[in-house]
């Protein structure tokens, strides 16, 4: 690596540090304001780690193609300013050439937002979370009722009322289906109660058995057994898929696609929206550079505000077509990746106008 990329690396990334850290302190500000009531409320140090250690991290990641934006327009255009690139350009560098430095720091930028999104804040977010319900405002999901869902292939699960602050479920049944799709056996129980993962205890069950024109009867006060579902697979608040990893994410949507669940999509747009805005560093760095690598009389004025107005655009745009995948519009993968493959082509018709200038 030639001292000129470490150079244009090192002003990227502390550029982009920089606009992070500046936007965050505005952010916290207007969050202080906004909840005052609440955080006064809550002890200072649930606040403080519970809170606002968890919500930084996870601002910052939301908004990261903002921020890349910025720092590549800022950097770019001071350089540009002082001349620099006439330098460089005057050496017999090539544009492709310049553009390398940038990939790189782009390709650390995805790498480190993916490894956030994908492993390390959705637990944080189970935090904040869990803060934001106690003391602010509450979006759990606590009841549910007349659920319905297959637990496994051939069995079909059934709670006509669901308490999970007393973790149990009333007039509960259970009903197995053979391949040829006959009943082959019926659980029903008054009460069932979760214990951990799939266990669960059934009480005042009856237990009917069908072979052929024979049936067989069993009755109890309590039985302890395991069935392979569990609370969050039917009460679903609109934080949950935040609150997932990746591999946590990925199995949760196999499931319920199993299941027949149907109101997923907020998890499926979750899943694809970590690896679109990976590529969003790409496009947008390439489009911020393409902008501002060309010195201009106005100054970096106008880059700035170019720069504003496509990287606002890209993220309302992917806002927007959030919203078609979760109404059933569209597929997840579609929506989340249909503003990367426009904001793609803008960034070639940049890239190859700024290349030939």
């Amino acid at each position: 690596m030639k001292i000129l990329d470490k150079y244009i690396i090192k002003n990227f990334l502390g550029t982009y540090v920089f606009a992070i850290l500046l936007l965050l302190a505005i952010v916290v500000m207007f969050d202080i304001n906004e909840k005052l009531d609440s955080f006064l409320k809550a002890p200072l140090k649930e606040t403080i780690f519970d809170y606002f250690l968890n919500f930084l991290p996870y601002f910052a990641n939301q908004f990261s193609p903002l921020f890349t934006f910025i720092a590549v327009i800022f950097f770019t255009s001071k350089l540009a300013g002082n001349s620099e690139f006439i330098a460089m350009f005057s050496t017999g560098m090539s544009f492709r050439r310049l553009m390398r430095p940038y990939l790189i720091a782009a390709a650390i930028i995805a790498g480190a937002n993916y490894l956030l999104s994908a492993y390390i804040i959705p637990p944080a977010n189970a935090e904040r979370l869990e803060y934001t319900n106690k003391y602010v405002r509450n979006k759990s999901v606590e009841y549910g009722s007349n659920i319905m869902l297959m637990v496994a292939p051939g069995e079909i699960a059934y709670i006509s009322r669901y308490d999970a602050g007393s973790k149990t479920g009333y007039r509960f049944s259970l009903e197995s289906f053979d391949e040829d799709k006959r009943l082959r056996s019926r659980l029903t129980a008054q009460n069932i109660h979760w214990d951990t993962l799939y266990s669960w205890e059934v009480v005042d069950y009856i237990i009917r058995d069908f072979d052929d024109d024979r049936e067989k009867i069993r009755k109890g006060r309590r039985l302890d057994t395991i069935i392979p579902f569990e609370p969050r697979d039917f009460l679903i608040s609109v934080t949950d898929h935040e609150k997932m990893t990746s591999p946590e994410l990925a199995e949760y949507i196999r499931r319920q696609k199993m299941r027949g669940v149907a109101n997923i999509q907020s998890f499926e747009v979750e899943r694809e929206r970590r690896y679109a805005m990976t590529a969003a560093a790409f496009i947008l760095t390439i489009i911020g550079m393409s902008l501002s690598v060309r010195k201009v009389k106005n100054g970096m004025g106008l880059n700035i505000g170019i720069g504003l107005v496509l990287s606002f655009s890209y993220i309302l745009f992917m806002t927007i077509t959030q919203t078609f995948a979760i109404s059933g519009l569209t597929s997840a993968f579609v929506a989340m990746w249909i503003p990367n493959f426009i904001y793609t082509i803008i960034a070639i018709i940049l890239y190859r106008r700024a290349s030939v200038a």
